[in-house]
């Protein structure tokens, strides 16, 4: 091989070396051309997509903006009825997207509007029992109601009633469980519901079992302080003793020691009555007559007395008694007075011969008289614990002594304390002392004890308020103070504290709105605890007759 051949070889072989270099450096520009532009279209392509994806939803949007705000074009897509949505509920699903027929808020920006209003995350509690009551009603009510409104148009059978009113009554109750003449076309079943507690609203809450302040009854004002307050200095502490009565013309008679003194509540005047002859004498009770005019005294030297209040003057004085006479009661013209030796009298004050019977069933000092106010029965209470009623004395009878109807013995203490119901003639009411402490209630009548309460103190006296229909009791150890009872439920209505000893007698003012109580602290209290509201009071005023007698003129 020559010198040219070599030449030529080696020049070739460097001119495919370059060659081969050159395609290796295009092949790489190449492929990061075809990198690059890969790379630009793609974010072509994706900057492309974005803008058309927004311009479509914005073209949605105004489209769906377009066609509500056509006023003058039905409305084709409006929102369906309530029934239409409850019969389609089951078939219907949640859409999510643009809809013509349900417009919704597009946002252009990626980031998600919230769906709840920031700081008011907690939901309006829904509680059961708000301030609205919803009845129930069943069918049986509607099939009533629909009986009674179509049986208005029955013609009525007047033959034919009432045979079988009897029959369908007793059919009523038996299907129905009630009396159909007395349903309610409709009524409310069920109970209301009470507000949940802490419920607050400013409307007032209706239909609510609870009683409002507004609902509840009104009950009236009793003072717990006295009305007034009178001394009664001398007067004698003594249990057994009646030393306090009220007349209906408004004066109130009490003995103090061995005088009787006269207060008339209307104007406030004070007269002495009488006083006794001997000083170691005393006044042990006294009695009005039903017409006020005529007061009974009776004494410890074993006499009773009758005086003219108006004129101040001593009728007669009649002696039968062989002890104290420690109670009087009055029916008409006959003054029963009861004494220390257990025998009640009997006096006619119209004939000279006064002592027309003696009733003898206790066996101690006789300390409680009552006439019933229909006057058929007198009421006697005794030291020997015995309560008994004897009936009305006979004209021209020719014994000497009477039976007694009833005879009770279930007091443990002396019965000195005795009223009767003004409006149940048959009803007593008897109190015992220290060792029975018990209110009883008796039936005339039948002989039984309605019932019976026990008051933790000893019982002195006991009277009926018509005003309110309840019962005052005054006590001794261990209270010392005067009760109102609600009668016949003896719930307690008041208490009337102030005396400082015992509570001897209670008496009633004649208009029945005042009681006055006499203590051993030598004091007499009274309480305006059963006045009326005027149109009451003007009522009974009218009802009222005037209790006028022949009494004056029979009286010897």
């Amino acid at each position: 091989m020559n010198l040219k051949t070599l030449l030529w070889c080696k020049r070739l072989r460097i001119q495919l070396t370059n060659h081969m270099r050159g395609v290796g450096v295009l092949n790489c520009a190449t492929a990061h051309l075809r990198n690059s532009n890969t790379r630009r279209r793609r974010e072509l392509n994706v900057s492309l997509f974005s803008t058309g994806f927004s311009k479509m939803a914005q073209f949605g949007f105004e489209n769906d903006i377009h066609s509500i705000l056509k006023l003058d074009m039905p409305i084709m897509n409006a929102p369906m009825a309530r029934w239409q949505r409850k019969a389609s509920s089951s078939n219907t699903s949640n859409l999510s997207g643009l809809s013509p027929g349900k417009p919704t808020n597009v946002s252009l920006s990626s980031s998600k509007t919230p769906s709840k209003t920031p700081g008011k995350s907690k939901k309006t509690p829904s509680k059961i029992g708000g301030d609205r009551f919803i009845p129930t009603r069943n069918s049986k009510q509607m099939d009533v109601a629909n009986f009674l409104l179509t049986k208005e148009n029955e013609p009525f059978d007047a033959n034919t009633a009432g045979s079988t009113s009897e029959s369908q009554k007793a059919w009523s109750v038996s299907l129905n469980g009630y009396n159909i003449e007395d349903a309610k076309i409709l009524h409310f079943g069920g109970k209301p519901l009470n507000a949940p507690e802490g419920y607050q609203n400013n409307l007032k809450v209706l239909y609510s079992q609870g009683t409002t302040p507004a609902s509840m009854k009104k009950t009236r004002y009793i003072s717990s302080t006295p009305d007034r307050i009178l001394d009664a200095p001398d007067l004698r502490n003594d249990f057994y003793l009646n030393l306090l009565d009220w007349s209906s013309h408004n004066i109130l008679a009490v003995a103090l020691h061995n005088s009787v003194y006269l207060w008339d509540a209307t104007k406030g005047d004070i007269t002495l009555l009488m006083r006794m002859e001997h000083e170691e004498e005393y006044i042990c009770s006294l009695s009005w007559t039903k017409d006020g005019s005529y007061l009974a005294v009776g004494t410890s030297d074993c006499k009773v007395q009758l005086w003219d209040v108006e004129n101040q003057k001593r009728l007669r004085s009649m002696s039968s008694h062989t002890a104290r006479v420690g109670s009087l009661s009055w029916n008409d013209h006959i003054l029963s007075s009861g004494s220390r030796s257990g025998h009640i009298h009997h006096h006619d004050v119209r004939v000279a011969d006064h002592h027309i019977f003696t009733l003898t069933a206790h066996t101690q000092e006789v300390c409680g008289l009552q006439w019933s106010p229909d006057g058929r029965y007198l009421a006697s209470g005794g030291n020997d614990n015995l309560v008994c009623v004897w009936p009305r004395v006979q004209e021209g009878s020719a014994s000497n002594d009477a039976q007694f109807v009833n005879c009770w013995s279930e007091h443990q203490g002396a019965v000195k304390a005795l009223a009767w119901c003004p409006w149940q003639s048959n009803v007593l009411a008897s109190g015992g002392g220290t060792s029975d402490r018990h209110i009883r209630i008796w039936n005339v009548n039948s002989g039984s004890c309605i019932s019976s309460h026990d008051t933790q103190s000893q019982i002195s006296s006991l009277v009926f308020a018509p005003n309110y229909k309840e019962l005052v009791s005054a006590h001794g150890y261990a209270h010392n103070n005067v009760v109102i009872w609600k009668y016949p439920s003896f719930s307690k209505v008041a208490e009337l504290n102030g005396h400082e000893d015992r509570v001897l007698n209670v008496i009633l003012s004649p208009d029945c709105s005042t009681i006055a109580s006499v203590a051993g602290d030598e004091t007499i209290r009274l309480w305006k605890s059963f006045e009326l509201d005027p149109v009451k009071k003007k009522a009974k005023e009218r009802l009222t007759k005037s209790t006028s007698s022949g009494f004056h003129q029979s009286i010897r």
